[in-house]
């Protein structure tokens, strides 16, 4: 059976389950990147990030289980998982969990085949947006920069060019009276 998935090129928070029909040690090999990549090919995917797949035994998750780390570790949020959660607890073995990083903003078209068998798919909960006033008077727009005073150097300089200014026209003014 083959499951088709669009991946969209703006895809983003969300993580698919899949159950894997294969052993520990086949698994090893089925996630094994050596000239080709299995898993790669049993998904179907065009590309696909190493970085962002998770290709595990659920008895690796001893304390956790997979509903906890489907919360804790891909952000999905409690009240989606509950859905889910009896589909998730029947599983066994080997687990695929791909989040939408995994595909790298490429738009593509999977389709899945043996050992591959998506479970669910989830969105990570996301924060609520809030645009409230900015805290500090200097982050508004309104308020416009305000120039620093001179240093005592600038003033010294500027001091000192009037008096070179003056001594230049008494110095002027004395050679036009002496001629």
């Amino acid at each position: 059976m083959s499951d088709r998935i669009e991946i969209t090129p703006t895809e983003a928070g969300v993580v698919r389950v899949f159950d894997v029909d294969l052993d520990a040690e086949e698994a090893k090999a089925f996630n094994r990147r050596n000239g080709s990549w299995p898993l790669k090919d049993a998904l179907g995917a065009e590309l696909l990030d190493p970085e962002y797949v998770d290709l595990f035994q659920i008895e690796d998750l001893e304390g956790v289980g997979l509903v906890g780390y489907l919360q804790d570790g891909m952000g999905v949020a409690a009240a989606e998982l509950a859905d889910h959660r009896a589909a998730l607890d029947r599983l066994t073995g080997t687990v695929l969990v791909l989040g939408s990083r995994a595909f790298g903003g490429t738009a593509q078209a999977l389709d899945t085949r043996a050992p591959l068998h998506l479970v669910a798919t989830f969105n990570e909960e996301k924060a609520p947006l809030s645009f409230d006033p900015l805290p500090d008077e200097s982050a508004r727009l309104d308020n416009k920069p305000q120039k620093a005073p001179p240093s005592d150097a600038a003033m010294s300089g500027r001091v000192a060019t009037i008096a070179l200014l003056v001594l230049f026209a008494l110095t002027g003014l004395v050679i036009w009276v002496a001629s």
